[in-house]
């Protein structure tokens, strides 16, 4: 059996680095590249703390792509970053599985539309943890039943972006079987400037960053005499690569776009 050639951009980022381990220790992958901001020419495994690797490291994508002709593109990069990439993959026909979030509506339309022209699969996934996609789904469900709700998401203090994409993602999954409605007294004022967090359709979700977190969240619905509360914890980075595994492995077989891993989990 041929083995998926793959080639992965940030790979000396923190996902980066979980990834490159994932695809050399994979019998049915092979990395035949990797894209970073530098060391030009130079092999993954001449990087500190890599594993023993001759995949060529490249600067320019569009030169690695036409060099090592890879199926699929795994981009762990930045938001700007991704777009270019995954735009300039799709051209050339290559599967990318991106784990960026904060693409716009605009992105992820240009993206899908991208996909249907080239007849190329993408997948784009906010969070590539199992268990968060699952929590993600169990909180669609019990929305239906539980329309009062906030989400408290928590990552490490080098997070760019704020809420997270696995929490604007939570939302939209809820407001799919949630009527918009705000939550709480009608006539409640903040003492303090943003002490409610962000709003979405009456949600509310707040956003902690702190030395010491990794990915956590939780989503708290409310009732009359019950709460329910529905969480993950990522302890450590190894737990996006089960959901980007799958990703590669689904991305093989499909030439549509998905954005959200609960989409090809059933």
């Amino acid at each position: 059996m041929e083995k998926v050639k793959i080639v992965i951009a940030g790979p000396r980022g923190r996902m980066g680095k979980e990834a490159v381990h994932l695809v050399l220790q994979s019998e049915t992958y092979a990395l035949v590249g990797a894209v970073d901001r530098k060391y030009e020419g130079f092999k993954v495994g001449d990087l500190d703390g890599f594993p023993e690797s001759d995949a060529m490291i490249y600067t320019d994508f569009e030169k690695c792509l036409q060099e090592t002709e890879p199926d699929v593109l795994i981009d762990l990069t930045t938001p700007e970053v991704g777009m270019f990439h995954t735009r300039t993959a799709l051209k050339y026909k290559v599967r990318p599985v991106v784990g960026t979030t904060g693409f716009s509506d605009e992105d992820l339309a240009e993206l899908e539309q991208l996909c249907s022209e080239q007849e190329t699969g993408c997948i784009i996934a906010p969070n590539f943890a199992v268990g968060a996609v699952l929590m993600m789904k169990f909180s669609r469900m019990a929305a239906k039943y539980f329309p009062d709700v906030e989400i408290i998401e928590l990552h490490h203090d080098q997070k760019l972006d704020a809420p997270s994409g696995t929490a604007v993602k939570t939302a939209q999954m809820i407001a799919d079987v949630r009527e918009a409605k705000r939550q709480g007294h009608q006539d409640e004022k903040e003492t303090l400037h943003g002490a409610r967090g962000a709003d979405y359709q009456g949600m509310h979700i707040h956003s902690v960053r702190l030395p010491g977190l990794i990915a956590h969240q939780q989503v708290m619905f409310g009732a009359d005499g019950q709460t329910l509360t529905i969480r993950h914890d990522s302890y450590h980075r190894s737990s996006f690569m089960s959901g980007v595994k799958l990703a590669v492995d689904t991305v093989m077989k499909m030439d549509a776009f998905v954005y959200g891993l609960e989409n090809i989990i059933e």
